[in-house]
């Protein structure tokens, strides 16, 4: 479902949009494209970014199990 919806661009902004999306293609069309594409790559940057902060978390916790496991095979080796 579309919604009608009204923005105030300026001039040369509507003038270099109306050149990109070229003979035959409604401003409106070519105005939704830009900004889906817009939205759809922030969804996907925040979603990496949670992504990465769990992996990261998960990293962490088992970097310290790491050091405390290698922790009992040095003091064994010191007896």
């Amino acid at each position: 479902m579309k919604v009608k919806t009204s923005l105030s661009l300026s001039e040369d902004l509507v003038a270099a949009l109306d050149r990109l999306a070229g003979p035959g293609v409604s401003r409106s069309s070519y105005v939704e494209r830009i900004l889906r594409r817009f939205v759809d790559e922030r969804v996907r940057a925040r979603r990496t970014a949670r992504e990465t902060a769990a992996i990261n978390r998960a990293a962490a916790k088992l970097n310290e199990e790491m050091t405390d496991a290698l922790s009992f095979q040095a003091g064994a080796d010191d007896v």
